[in-house]
């Protein structure tokens, strides 16, 4: 049976694509705004980044408990309550040393970021005929420098590293998402117009 109104089938779906897109939008505004927080108190989102780290390394010891039990013979047993031992001491060491576990992931970050960086000129020496390799050269150099920044700062680094980082790269998706968002709705706009 066909109807008058060829969109009519089309209403349900198209109005739960512009809520879901709505909630999109707004978490990509949560990000933002939560980006912007940690770049203007970049101390608080380090600690912040910390908590969270003590917490998921408890969880994760949890689940190598839980783990161990499942079977597998001793070796996988006692690995298994090794590995969740080593999680357990380090989010508890996070959890109730922030301020240390803070300047921890400081030093850690730094030798990531060095190491990306040097990855990064080494790429660029293996592919300099190609196009565009010049810029992973430039993205190495500020990279290995931003790296050098933080280590060479350090402790000192560590009230502002983590949470500026964590900040832009909030701020950074928050934007992409609700560029993403904007375009969506724009688009189940026109499909729906």
């Amino acid at each position: 049976m066909a109807t008058a109104n060829p969109t009519q089938g089309l209403r349900g779906p198209a109005e739960a694509a512009k809520k879901i897109t709505g909630w999109y939008i707004a978490a990509a505004a949560l990000l933002i705004v939560l980006g912007i927080f940690g770049i203007i108190e970049p101390g608080i989102a380090g600690l912040g980044v910390t908590l969270l780290v003590g917490w998921l390394l408890i969880f994760a010891s949890v689940m190598h408990f839980v783990a161990a039990f499942k079977g597998g013979g001793a070796k996988q047993v006692l690995f298994q309550v090794l590995v969740g031992l080593v999680y357990l001491i380090g989010g508890g060491y996070f959890l109730t040393h922030t301020i240390m576990g803070v300047a921890t992931l400081t030093l850690l970050l730094s030798a990531i970021i060095l190491a990306e960086g040097v990855i990064e000129i080494v790429s660029y020496f293996r592919m300099r005929g190609e196009g565009a390799s010049f810029w992973l050269l430039v993205n190495g150099v500020i990279t290995l420098l931003l790296g050098c920044l933080i280590f060479f700062h350090w402790p000192s680094s560590s009230v502002w590293a983590i949470g500026t980082l964590v900040g832009i790269n909030l701020l950074m998706t928050g934007i992409t998402r609700l560029m993403f968002g904007l375009a969506a709705r724009k688009s189940l706009g026109q499909a729906t117009a």
